[in-house]
């Protein structure tokens, strides 16, 4: 059988780097194993639907190339591949499970649900589950007689259906991480399949969908691990047990204090999603990896390690390689931590391997929204050469690389006051002319002029240096200070150095 696997999120909110790592984990075994990756969106609760939520999803799966074989936008020979698209098939599904007396009518309202959470709370139970011993005191069609039931769905009444579990039950299946697990039927609720405006719940539509468009392998968080049984019953109960795909509950990504959640990012400083995501509703700003300035070939390198290695000791793999090693047998149980300061040591090692050209169509927007404009790429290219070690993110490259292509607006002269005196600025005013003078521009020819000028005035030269580096970056940072000179040329040099002398003085 072909391997088909799928990654069904809901269009709420920002794609989580947990989100991230599970359409991962489902494209590398899908790759792995010449099969095909799915993307189907779950909007059965539309009450949640948030605008541009759908469109973010697929961006962020295009950065990261990820991109589905088969979605709402690649199309499929499985559609549709949106839950809202597909309602009367769930109904169908869910009156089957009626008929053969595995699942039921539910037409308890609001208030009646209310009352009997207060009726049966306890200490022990805070909240009341509608299980097997309450379902015995509700208005639904197991306590209803025939005729009242039929009268009530001729009306009209509104109802859901809720699916019938069974009394002293064991069920269990084989997790392809966890191995054996198996779950006490008597300690699940009976969960809602059909809603009342006809949409299906996730129970249902997941397994409906799965079956549908013949999904071989799901791969999900383990936090779905308790609706397990109630998914492992509707498979055998809709007769479709020996097509069910085989799972794999993923560990949690832990954050500084427990399961990571975009308030950690907020709170500690670091992207938890994996673009810019501002939701319309409430506003609020949740930073990216991608804006933060991670290369997506790192982004991905390190949420594979988040929970997965090979066996070695190899910590960077491109994507072709994660394809060709990864099995879900080395997927630990366990959860994995997230380290913000690992994630940025992968995108320093990747910013090291990266071919200049492909680093280069990563650089040159950030560089344009921060007003850089390069019009030689032949020269971005060199300048990406020289300062790419010193730049651990994209962004940092705005500060490294920023003041080959332009003026610094601003010169921190009072990183260079405490050791000013008049010699010092004789000999930058006597170094300024003499390089106007120079017959060639090199490196050499420069850093010789510097040294001639400074034995002149009695001068270490290594008391010089830090001075002209600010003058010409306008900061403490940059690559060898006679390199900067020689690239951004003798005129540009020779301004830079005279600004600077003009602002010391005042």
């Amino acid at each position: 059988m072909s391997v088909r696997v799928r990654f069904a999120p809901s269009p709420t909110g920002g794609l989580h780097l947990g989100g991230v790592r599970t359409v991962l984990y489902n494209y590398l075994f899908a790759r792995h194993h010449g099969g095909k990756f799915i993307v189907r969106i779950e909007d059965t609760d539309q009450t949640r639907f948030v605008e541009g939520a759908e469109q973010y999803i697929f961006d962020c799966l295009q950065w990261c190339g990820l991109e589905p074989d088969e979605s709402v936008i690649h199309g499929g020979e499985y559609g549709p591949y949106k839950q809202s698209e597909r309602k009367e098939r769930y109904r169908k599904y869910a009156e089957i499970l009626v008929t053969h007396g595995y699942a039921y009518y539910a037409f308890d309202t609001k208030e009646e649900l209310e009352q009997m959470r207060e009726a049966n709370k306890t200490p022990e139970n805070p909240s009341p589950q509608y299980d097997h011993r309450i379902r015995k005191k509700m208005r639904n069609s197991l306590n209803l007689t025939d005729a009242e039931v039929k009268e009530l769905l001729e009306a009209n009444t509104p109802h859901v259906i809720r699916i019938k579990m069974p009394e002293n039950e064991v069920v269990q299946f084989t997790d392809m991480i966890r191995g054996e697990i198996s779950f006490d039927t008597n300690l699940a609720d009976d969960k809602v399949l059909l809603k009342a405006d006809g949409m299906p719940t996730y129970h249902l539509a997941v397994v409906v969908d799965d079956y549908l468009m013949k999904i071989t392998h799901a791969f999900r968080g383990e936090e779905w691990l308790s609706s397990a049984p109630v998914h492992l019953l509707l498979w055998k109960y809709l007769g479709w047990e020996k097509q069910m795909p085989q799972w794999a509950h993923l560990p949690l990504i832990l954050g500084p204090n427990g399961k990571l959640s975009k308030r950690d990012g907020a709170k500690y400083g670091f992207p938890v999603f994996a673009m810019n995501w501002t939701d319309p509703r409430s506003n609020e700003f949740t930073e990216g990896f991608k804006e933060k300035g991670f290369l997506p070939e790192a982004f991905i390198n390190m949420l594979a390690m988040l929970g997965w290695n090979a066996g070695t000791e190899q910590e960077l793999f491109t994507k072709n390689e994660l394809i060709e090693h990864f099995s879900m047998e080395r997927v630990h149980a366990a959860g994995a931590k997230f380290d913000y300061e690992k994630a940025k040591w992968f995108n320093h090692e990747w910013m090291k391997k990266l071919q200049i050209a492909d680093l280069r169509l990563q650089i040159e927007p950030i560089l344009s929204t921060n007003g850089i404009q390069i019009n030689d790429t032949a020269y971005l290219d060199r300048i990406i050469e020289l300062v790419r070690e010193r730049c651990t993110l994209l962004t940092d490259f705005v500060q490294q690389a920023g003041f080959f292509f332009q003026t610094p607006e601003t010169i921190d002269t009072d990183a260079i006051k405490p050791k000013w005196n008049e010699e010092k600025k004789q000999f930058f005013t006597e170094f300024a002319s003499q390089l106007n003078q120079l017959n060639e521009w090199n490196l050499t020819a420069i850093e010789t002029t510097f040294k001639n000028v400074a034995a002149e005035k009695n001068i270490k030269a290594g008391e010089l240096q830090l001075p002209m580096r600010v003058m010409l970056v306008g900061g403490k940072f940059g690559p060898a200070v006679f390199q900067i000179a020689e690239l951004i040329g003798m005129e540009e040099s020779v301004k830079r150095i005279e600004k600077a002398l003009y602002l010391l003085e005042a």
